[in-house]
């Protein structure tokens, strides 16, 4: 063997050992840290058996921190992005499940003041209808993200409120999964929004949003109802402007809530260049894409989605799903 090869064989075999290393560098210091959250959860009054149990299947996982780090930067339009996430398939399978759900649908959305449509396109964009909610350990994911160190404060709150869930019930622990982030069950519910918002709807004693149908649809419809609902209105409308409109008005801040009669002066008209309704409704005019992009009024409802999730684009996207919903195609 020339010496080239040996070398580079020598080489190759430190960077493994290098690499294993830190890896296992990285273990023992996560190990050391799961014991600082185990004390910190008996400080917040968790029992230690149920701490101990529990925390004896929490495992460091690099690859949620990889995910954590690593989310794209690709800026994709809202026509792209609204061509993945509201494909003819997923319209069909939401007007075909809208069908099959109807009288539990129609129960809650009048229980709780939201429209089924609307509770049907959270439900196929969340998760695809039940079909992906995650596989990730939550405990062990928002653990590991806690370790990271980035966004600490924020993950160890979320550890807290699964462990919560965890000693209520609502889930054993080997199905307690996730996405990597700790978005959990078919709402897709963080651990925080779970305690203020999952419904036990059919009385069983559990929050479960990860199967039963009943739970998951009263649980969005509760969130969005809590979070300001308008039963009577919709989400917005794509709109047109005038040449000489003034994009500075754009924003979703409060300031800029303003009454249809004010973007109708400001040179705001229908998408196809008609006036405005004629209605006093409030609306923010957003421009996803800037002012070469679809623009929008958008009404109450809207800003209720958006502290579902702060993405316009997923706004959009939701709001896109239940107008195809409500006409069918």
């Amino acid at each position: 063997m020339n010496k080239i090869k040996q070398f580079g064989i020598v080489c190759c075999a430190m960077l493994v050992s290098a690499i294993s290393y830190a890896a296992d560098s990285k273990e023992v210091e996560f190990e050391t840290y799961k014991a600082a959250l185990k004390q910190e959860a008996v400080a917040q009054g968790f029992g230690k058996q149920f701490i101990d149990n529990v925390f004896a299947t929490v495992f460091y996982r690099p690859t949620v921190v990889k995910a954590d780090n690593n989310q794209p930067e690709k800026k994709i339009t809202l026509d792209t992005y609204l061509t993945t996430r509201v494909p003819d398939w997923k319209v069909k399978q939401a007007i075909d499940l809208m069908k099959t759900h109807q009288p539990l649908l129609t129960e809650i959305g009048q229980r709780y003041g939201v429209q089924p449509r609307f509770i049907v396109a959270l439900w196929g964009n969340e998760s695809n209808f039940g079909k992906i909610q995650g596989k990730h350990p939550v405990l062990s994911a928002l653990a590991s993200l806690a370790f990271e160190g980035r966004r600490e404060a924020l993950f160890k709150k979320q550890l807290l409120a699964a462990l919560t869930i965890l000693q209520e019930g609502h889930i054993s622990l080997k199905d307690f999964n996730g996405s990597w982030a700790g978005a959990m069950g078919q709402s897709q519910f963080m651990p925080t929004s779970f305690l203020n918002y999952a419904v036990d709807y059919d009385g069983d004693g559990k929050k479960d949003i990860w199967g039963t149908h009943a739970d998951v649809f009263a649980s969005i419809a509760n969130f969005l109802s809590s979070e300001g609902w308008v039963n009577d209105g919709t989400w917005g409308r794509q709109v047109s402007v005038t040449d000489d409109f003034d994009y500075s008005l754009a924003g979703l801040d409060k300031a800029k809530f303003k009454p249809l009669s004010f973007w109708q002066a400001q040179g705001v008209r229908r998408y196809d260049g008609r006036d405005l309704p004629d209605v006093a409704i409030n609306a923010s005019f957003i421009m996803p894409d800037g002012e070469k992009g679809r623009l929008y009024l958008v009404y109450q409802n809207f800003h209720t989605l958006m502290k579902w999730n702060r993405s316009s684009y997923f706004g959009v996207s939701v709001s896109y799903l239940s107008e195809r919903i409500k006409r069918g195609h």
